[in-house]
């Protein structure tokens, strides 16, 4: 039987950029991981090889870095979008752009103050440690007329040693878990956010703000929720970003349960009065779910493993 070609995309995957900007003596860092993905007429290259439609994924890496000197780094979600609308306007034959990016955090590192006996100790303000925290991620996407920027994060770990309970479940010949009234909650957050910023004629978020301010509110939501199961944990924390931030309609959470079980003394005369814990990194429950705008349609994809 014939074939024909269906879905095809072509660009260049993971590229490092690292942008310093220096105010004075006081240096700010933008570490970015970036990937490009475009698709238009790319039909030739498939069926006979002609290259005559094709930017060269080389290219692309070199606008990366390019870009990072003429337009700086204000946000991973500006600059993704500097790239998405350069490659589309650019280049006739290539009609969507993708444009994914992952953030990885730094922080100045604390220096000795204006009594120290070290020369110049109060003097360093180019000095930085990685944060051993979240990795910020954002996909934006434009076809030349419509923007779609889904941003969020992954890897956040978070915990309440309490103010959580989990019983009145289902049980079955199966079951041997006990119920609990007093638990460790604990998670690593991965989450992702969908804004109803869609077009140039509409006022644009402030990127940097709004991601500081979902994260404030996931992080109060899980805070302060008493939870009597982690789905409610999870809604609580979709419904406090949808009612706090109007930029953004649709979130969509992947919550592993990190599991701590009490451990038992009692063989060593010892009381485990929910002091003492083995947190079991495996096998674990996997609470996945969505959170919209009343009357907004979903499009963040169910399946988040390449978003």
């Amino acid at each position: 039987m014939p074939t024909i070609l269906g879905q095809n995309q072509y660009g260049k995957a993971e590229n490092r950029v690292v942008k310093i900007t220096r105010d004075g003596d006081t240096h700010h860092i933008k570490d970015l991981n970036v990937s490009v993905a475009l698709s238009g007429d790319m039909d030739d290259v498939h069926y006979s090889g002609s290259n005559a439609n094709v930017l060269p994924t080389d290219t692309t890496k070199n606008t990366v870095f390019a870009f990072a000197k003429e337009h700086g780094i204000e946000s991973a979600e500006q600059f993704g979008i500097h790239l998405a609308r350069h490659f589309v306007s650019s280049q006739e034959p290539i009609h969507r752009a993708r444009i994914r990016i992952e953030e990885y955090s730094w922080e100045r590192i604390a220096t000795s103050d204006g009594n120290s006996k070290f020369i110049g100790a109060d003097e360093v303000r180019h000095s930085f440690a990685r944060k051993d925290m979240e990795t910020r991620v954002s996909q934006i996407t434009y076809d030349g007329e419509n923007w779609e920027v889904i941003s969020g994060l992954k890897d956040l770990t978070v915990m309440n040693s309490t103010n959580s309970e989990f019983w009145g479940y289902v049980k079955d010949k199966y079951t041997t878990l006990k119920e609990a009234y007093d638990r460790i909650l604990a998670t690593d957050v991965s989450a992702r956010w969908r804004y109803n910023w869609t077009s140039d004629e509409q006022r644009m978020p402030n990127w940097e703000k709004s991601y500081e301010q979902a994260r404030k509110h996931m992080l109060h939501a899980f805070a302060e929720t008493y939870s009597l199961s982690l789905q409610q944990t999870l809604y609580q924390m979709g419904s406090r970003i949808i009612n706090s931030r109007s930029e953004i309609d649709e979130i969509r959470f992947s919550l592993p349960n990190n599991h701590h079980f009490l451990v038992d003394l009692e063989p060593f005369g010892l009381k485990n009065d929910n002091e003492v814990y083995f947190a079991a990194d495996r096998p674990y429950g996997l609470i996945e779910a969505t959170v919209l705008r009343d009357g907004v349609e979903p499009k963040i994809p169910v399946d988040m493993t390449n978003l």
